[in-house]
């Protein structure tokens, strides 16, 4: 074994005594949030879109439920949820101007 390459205890590389108090250990902390991906309503806008599709809000739907999964897998979260609610309240307009009538 080179005599470079194993520190020995007291001595530090290249014959330079090591530092006092001996080796220094850093300790971090990693803080790791995970959030939930909005969903993207893709199946309830299907079936608007395919079944009952007043005034077009069924393809609307489907609009932006597709945009909302492209922003969630590029990982835009909030541009996501936008789409997302955009997507519910098509949905949503849907199902009750289908009750209405």
């Amino acid at each position: 074994m080179s005599r470079e390459g194993v520190p020995l205890h007291g001595m530090g590389y290249g014959d330079f005594p090591a530092q006092p108090g001996g080796p220094r250990v850093n300790e971090n902390t990693t803080v790791t949030i995970d959030i939930d991906p909005p969903k993207d309503h893709i199946v309830m806008s299907l079936c608007n879109f395919v079944y009952i599709n007043p005034c077009c809000l069924g393809l609307a739907a489907l609009i932006y439920s597709i945009k909302s999964r492209d922003r969630r897998i590029v990982g835009d979260l909030e541009g996501a949820r936008h789409y997302t609610s955009l997507a519910r309240k098509y949905n949503s307009a849907a199902h009750i101007l289908v009750a209405i009538i």
